[in-house]
């Protein structure tokens, strides 16, 4: 492979040359170089490419085990290596990392076109694709899980442009290798204007409304940084969490215009960037037989089609449109009373938090003490995991993460057998990029023998030297929705990698998350880890129900932002090579007033410039896959409800008919093996307050 340097060769002392010595295949952080890594991925590449040769030019007829099953077990070393480096990438970037990144995405996008592209690999695919439901050369009838692995590679191939001729196929490999440049360019481009963005404050009094513990990691933020006085570092999201609470309204502007100006000028300006990336998808989409990029991606999803997820959006537009309207009065009632004339979105979130408080009674400013981080995780998260699924978890202080605020744990069954292992990384820090995710280091696979390794981010704010770390109720429902992802990596009892855990279409891999959000405030839940850090009283029954009494305030305003950037994902996604796209900024304006969700104070939750899920991520097209997802999500809760809650019994069912198949059976029907039925939208609707809106 030409884009692959032939001298890619991998030295005899590189960690990465073997599977890890650690328990369960742990990378050896300990003893790994960015180096280590650069050149364990180029080798790895090199060698898949031989292994794959060694498949095409054998002589015996292609079978499933000759051809599919040696495409699974092929790329371990590039898989092993990939997984690190990208981890490192997105958690611990540096100056040295980025360029690597950078030296490394059009090799890497090349890499995947010499397999997918590869027209002898595909003859043999599609020859086992084609006898799949009789009997293959070796006389082996395939089960179900065979069968659904033939079919997704060749769907893979098919949509990838293996059909293409020698031109398409050319045309298609630059089209790829110019993406995954521009994908890096913006995810990097997006994590330095971050860091640059962050608002830094002379004078403590303007941070009134914060509390101590905020004000301390506010200077302690500018002391890392080598600047004095007190920084105030920008989330991924539109809305920050400090605008809530500060009360100096000019401040309270400052952050607000900080956040959505992210990467809109200067140096690193996104703009122009997210406009070539959705013609270059625009242009790959035409090329392999598509209207427009959404209607590429939406081949391979659970909704089908672009016209299922216009009907559903559709839906919502009005009701939510309308619910923010009625939210935005009662907010200007509330800031009038300060002398505020005319409400702007800098006040919204204050403002809300006011109303709030005054109807329901909740202050969830005044929560976190509640909220101890460790003990939300032990005593809340591992908990429910344990009631459920029987899953515990032992701290592991002897094995060591990728940096310092990393923390290991085992995981084990029921029966005392160790599952898998799970590290969290939780602390904000520059060189990480925002927001939370989930991701692996090691799948689970009965092929490959191998167990799953898996690890959550967020980006919470640290305790001040000595405090404990406080989260916010949002940063608690974050902490619970990450490990429905990690639980779904843990009890991946599949044979095939390609399968393995979260490998399901996007628009259903948040479901199983967004369940698991369902225990933060289920009450054995919550009496076991909100408790007062200092005093160890348990959060008052009365603070519980005015806080669920209060669940519907602001889900006009949390839809409709929400919705905003989901219409903004598909109107990047709609446009064809001819449209005429012009300045990014306003391609964004025309494209949110067209959709009917324009609204001067709830802007999209990402703008076009920090819209890291689509523009730097796998969810281009897809960002609708959290609402579509949520329906199934709250009809699963009503099945919960409707048995008890949390049983053992319950989470068996789930664990095993969903959690455990991960993509190795058709997502929907592993719902309806749980759910018994389709999924009713309307337990989501009554949720999000949209019944009867108008």
């Amino acid at each position: 492979m030409s884009a692959v340097p032939a001298s890619a060769a991998l030295s005899a002392d590189n960690p990465l040359s073997a599977p890890s010595p650690l328990p369960l295949q742990l990378p050896p952080f300990a003893d790994l170089t960015l180096e280590h890594c650069r050149e364990a991925v180029l080798a790895g590449m090199a060698e898949q490419r031989a292994e794959v040769a060694a498949i095409v030019t054998a002589p015996d007829v292609p079978t499933f085990e000759n051809t599919v099953v040696a495409l699974e077990r092929s790329g371990r070393l590039y898989r092993r290596a990939g997984a690190v480096f990208h981890n490192l990438a997105s958690s611990v970037a540096t100056d040295r990392l980025r360029e690597i990144e950078r030296e490394l995405a059009p090799l890497e996008s090349a890499h995947a076109d010499a397999l997918r592209l590869d027209p002898e690999l595909f003859a043999r695919i599609d020859a086992v694709h084609a006898q799949r439901h009789g009997v293959d050369g070796e006389g082996r009838t395939l089960d179900a899980e065979a069968v659904r692995l033939v079919e997704r590679y060749h769907l893979d191939f098919v949509l990838s442009g293996a059909r293409l001729d020698a031109d398409g196929r050319d045309r298609l490999t630059g089209l790829n290798r110019e993406l995954s440049e521009l994908s890096t360019t913006f995810g990097q481009n997006l994590q330095l204007a971050s860091e640059a963005a962050a608002v830094l404050v002379g004078d403590a009094a303007e941070l009134d409304g914060l509390t101590e513990a905020e004000v301390a990691a506010a200077a302690r933020a500018a002391a890392d940084r080598g600047v004095d006085g007190f920084l105030l570092p920008l989330l991924l999201p539109t809305g920050q969490p400090v605008l809530a609470k500060l009360r100096d309204r000019r401040l309270r502007r400052r952050v607000f215009e900080a956040s959505v100006g992210r990467a809109s000028g200067g140096a690193h300006d996104n703009g122009p960037v997210a406009v070539r990336i959705a013609r270059v998808r625009a242009e790959r989409a035409r090329l392999l037989g598509f209207a427009t990029h959404a209607d590429l991606v939406l081949a391979d999803q659970t909704a089908g089609s672009t016209q299922a997820v216009d009907a559903m959006l559709a839906r919502m537009v009005g009701p939510s449109v309308a619910n923010a309207q009625a939210e935005a009065a009662a907010l200007g009632e509330v800031a009038a009373r300060d002398g505020v004339g005319e409400l702007a979105p800098w006040d919204w979130a204050f403002y809300s938090e006011r109303v709030r408080a005054e109807r329901y009674s909740v202050d969830t400013a005044a929560l976190k003490p509640w909220f101890e981080l460790d003990r939300v995780l032990v005593d809340g998260v591992f908990a429910a995991a344990e009631r459920l699924y029987g899953y515990r978890f032992t701290a592991r202080p002897d094995l060591v993460g990728y940096h310092p605020d990393v923390r290991v744990w085992e995981v084990t069954d029921a029966a005392g057998a160790t599952i898998g292992l799970y590290l969290g990384d939780f602390f904000a820090r520059e060189g990480k990029r925002g927001g939370a995710w989930m991701s692996s280091f090691v799948t689970q696979s009965r092929l490959l023998d191998t167990r799953p390794v898996v690890v959550n981010n967020l980006n919470v704010a640290r305790g001040a030297d000595g405090q404990p770390t406080l989260l916010t109720l949002d940063e608690v429902t974050t902490l619970f929705h990450e490990f429905g992802h990690t639980l779904h990596g843990l009890s991946s009892a599949v044979t095939y990698p390609r399968f393995a855990g979260t490998s399901v279409p996007r628009d259903f891999v948040e479901f199983p998350s967004q369940v698991n959000e369902m225990w933060m405030l289920w009450p054995e839940v919550l009496a076991g880890y909100a408790r007062h850090v200092d005093t160890g009283e348990p959060l008052p029954a009365s603070v519980v129900e005015a806080i669920e009494g209060a669940q519907l305030w602001g889900e006009g305003f949390g839809t409709l932002e929400y919705l905003a950037a989901t219409l903004l994902d598909q109107a990047w996604h709609r446009i064809t090579p001819e449209t005429e796209v012009g300045d990014a900024q306003e391609f964004e304006r025309a494209a949110l007033e067209a959709a009917g969700v324009a609204h001067h104070l709830v802007p999209p939750r990402y703008r076009t410039t920090y819209f890291q899920h689509v523009f730097a991520g796998g969810y281009a097209a897809g960002y609708y896959s959290y609402i579509w997802s949520e329906v199934l999500d709250a009809d699963t809760v009503e099945w919960f409800r409707e048995n008890g809650g949390l049983r053992r019994e319950n989470g068996e069912v789930f664990r095993s008919r969903l959690l455990a198949v991960g993509g190795s059976v058709d997502p929907l029907a592993a719902f309806r093996a749980v759910r018994g039925r389709d999924a009713d939208p309307t337990p989501l609707l009554r949720r999000r307050g949209l019944l009867g809106a108008s």
